[in-house]
Parts: C-alpha cells; structure tokens; sequence
C-alpha cells in the first residue's frame, strides 16, 4: 500500500463545520446588504498583485508579513488588505468613476504573522470607502457611524459603542509641548494604551525623546471624560492655540453633531481621546467600535480619514474616509464565547421525503418549492423512512414535507415541524404559503 499523507492545514487559516459556515454566511450577507442600502457599491479586487504596487507604502514590518512569490519573470505578492488595491483601483480607473467613489469590499486578505488565539493568516476583512476627487465633505465622516450602527445593530451581537476622535487633537496639543517632530511616535504609542497600560505607555513616550512631564500630560489629556459635549467644552477652555489642534476640535464637534443627525443615538457613540489610530496615513476622523460584552476583546470595527489614498501611483489627490470589520476574528470569538450559536447543517427550510423509492412527484414539488424562492432539499438516497427522518434531524432542517401514496393520490405533502412535531396534509400552495 502507498503511503498516507496525513490531513492538515496551516495554523492561522481558518475552516469552518457546514454550520458555522452558514452562520458565517450569514453574516456575510448582513453585512453586504446594509453596506448596500447606503449606496455603496461592490468591488472584487485581485487577490493577486504586482509586489512593486502591492508594497509602494507600507513599512518594514508590514513587509515582513506579506505572502511573496516569483512566477515565472513576475514578483507577485498576496493582498495583505482591501485598502492598498483600492487605492491601485481607483488611481487606475479614475476617469470612468464617478466621484465621491463610494466601495465596499468584502474579501480574504493574507498576513504571514504568528498565529495566536482570535489571529489569523488568512481572514476576511469588510470595507467600505468614500473617495473624494480633490476634496472630500466632513459630511461622510459623519455618514460612517451610521453605517456601522445599523449594522451592528442589525448583526445583533449586543451593546456596543463607536469610539471616535481626531488625529489633529491630539498632534495639536504634542506640537504644542514643543515635541512636532515625535507625533507620529506619540500617536503609535498612545493607540496601545488600553493593550499595555498607562505605565508602558509613559515609559514608551519618554523612549521616543518626551520628558516625564510631558509624557504623563498627554496621558492626563486623554483620559479626559464625561459626555461628548462636555468633553468638547473641556478641549475648547484649555486655552491651546495651535491650528491642528483647533481644527480638530472643530471637525470632531462638527462630526459628532451630524453623526446624531444621521440618527445615531448619543449611547453609541462616545468621544474617546486615546483613539488614535497607529497607522500614520490616518489624518482626521478615527473611529473604533468594541461590543461591550467582556468575552470580546479589541475593536471589532474600526478606522479612518486620510488625506491621500493613492499618492503612491498618481498625483492627483483621493481623500477619503472609511472603516474596516475583521470577521474571520470576531467570529470566533463570538463563537468561542457563546454569544452566538449555530443552528443547522443545512441551509434548507424544507426537506422532500418519501415513503418508498418514487420520485418524481417529489422532484416535482422540490421544483415548485424553489420556484417560489424556498430552499429546498430532497432525500434521494433509497434508505428506510425512519433513517430518512434521522438524517433531516441531524442536519436540522424545520420542516420535513412527507410525501406517500395517499399524498401522490391527492397531489398533496404532509408537512411536519421538526421542532414541534405538528404534522398537515397540505397543498403545495399552501406549504409555500406557510413556508415563505
């Protein structure tokens, strides 16, 4: 006998069970439908890019983790997320776009990191985008929390809240300590707060050139608390005359205010000074969602505006504004914790079952049953009833329609509710009226 190669996959790349994959699926259309009721519309990019476009502007570390390869005279390189072919996208079809560009992406991205708990190689990412040309509104920052508040609302996953800030503050008031050149250092720095602590925090910012004052200020100064209004109030009488630091109290007050407007409600959106964002192409608006639930750690929704998306291939500038959901990662978790919970192994609402080996009256009401958008699955195995009955059970389909010589006679199914146990003899019609 030959030899067996034992079946595995890689760490870090996620399989689901058939039921978790229709749960995930299900997600998945949650999330594709709200992105579309607000008029964003689809991409599917390349899983596959040139490396020299792929990698124009990313860092080193960033680098590190990318899926490199060589076909033939190509260097080739996996996407590592749905933003960097979005800008190639946009800087190479500009001309039969339609600006503001509005996208949504739903897509696996590829990240060759060390696997850990809720850390993938291989995860799903879903984006939507606002693309200005020349110019973008502060307007669609305050579109995004609506966005994600219906859906998450829609996802049903509990409380949650959107975290939300700006850039330009907290730059404002590092340049205002005398520390301009250390901003991007003190912003990457501050982004880890809630993961290393107030004191590893200090200690970092002091590493990157801040005195020991300086460094606990800008703690002090985002923890400030209370209502997003009081918290305003409190940025406005700190007396800070810094141009940053003025325009982003004023864009966040701004963005707030229209954020309700788009019917936001006040309990879900916090203003939240240590939001930050580490990745430096985040100039304005920051935003981070967290359900509230404990089980569930780190932002689950997250993201930004930035000044330029595709300065690395044209120079024409694309503003633009938009947020990203890890699934892969917030399902399991979710999934781990209990939160939510599978339900069936079968997408089918209904399942065809005969009593002896005749079909075709069977296939004949399977066929009317999906005619009238009712999945609908058919046992068409020759087995016993009862085991017909056990596999419907297993797979945990709702109903079962029982089909006999009394139905063929009759042109009639005996539905039965799996759940209850309820059985009728019915009509077709009247099973596709039950069932749709």
């Amino acid at each position: 006998m030959k030899n067996k190669v034992e079946p595995r996959i890689l760490a870090g790349f996620m399989e689901l069970l058939p039921d978790e994959q229709i749960l995930f699926n299900k997600y998945l259309q949650i999330i594709r439908e709200t992105y579309e009721e607000f008029g964003f519309v689809p991409l599917e990019s390349p899983m596959v890019e040139y490396s020299d476009v792929l990698l124009a502007k990313i860092g080193e570390d960033t680098k590190k983790e990318i899926y490199r390869f060589n076909r033939g005279e190509d260097d080739l390189s996996l996407r590592f997320d749905l933003t960097v072919p979005l800008a190639r996208f946009v800087a190479m079809n500009a001309q039969r776009l339609n600006f503001p560009f509005r996208r949504y992406q739903v897509g696996k991205v590829f990240r060759g990191e060390r696997p850990q708990k809720g850390r993938f190689r291989e995860f799903y990412q879903c984006d939507i985008d606002v693309i200005g040309n020349g110019k973008l509104g502060l307007i669609n920052d305050a579109e995004i929390p609506a966005v994600i508040y219906r859906l998450f609302s829609k996802l049903n996953f509990g409380d949650f809240v959107i975290r939300i800030s700006n850039r330009k503050v907290l730059t404002g008031l590092v340049e205002s300590f005398g520390y301009k050149d250390k901003t991007d250092d003190v912003l990457r720095i501050v982004d880890k707060l809630e993961k290393i602590g107030k004191d590893s925090v200090v200690e970092e910012l002091v590493k990157v050139g801040l005195d020991l004052g300086g460094a606990n200020k800008v703690i002090d100064f985002v923890k400030i608390f209370g209502t997003n209004t009081e918290i305003v109030d409190q940025l406005r009488k700190m007396g800070i005359s810094n141009e940053s630091f003025e325009q982003g109290v004023n864009e966040l007050e701004e963005v707030i205010k229209r954020a309700y407007e788009f019917g936001v409600p006040e309990k879900n959106l916090k203003l939240d000074l240590a939001i930050a964002r580490g990745l430096s192409y985040y100039t304005g608006t920051v935003y981070e969602t967290v359900l509230l639930d404990e089980r569930i750690s780190g932002s689950v929704c997250s993201g930004g505006r930035y000044d330029d998306l595709a300065e690395s291939y044209t120079d024409v500038s694309y503003p633009g504004v938009g947020i990203s959901i890890g699934l892969s990662r917030l399902f399991s978790q979710l999934l781990a914790s209990g939160i939510i919970a599978t339900e069936s192994n079968t997408p089918a609402k209904v399942m065809v079952i005969t009593l002896d080996d005749d079909l075709k009256f069977a296939l004949e009401v399977a066929n009317e049953l999906r005619t009238n958008g009712i999945k609908t699955e058919v046992y068409i195995e020759d087995d016993k009833f009862k085991k017909k009955l056990s596999y419907a059970n297993k797979v945990g389909v709702p109903f079962v329609a029982i089909i006999g010589e009394d139905e063929i006679k009759l042109k009639k199914v005996t539905l039965k509710n799996m759940k209850t146990g309820e059985q009728e003899m019915m009509s077709v019609e009247e099973v596709i009226k039950k069932l749709k």
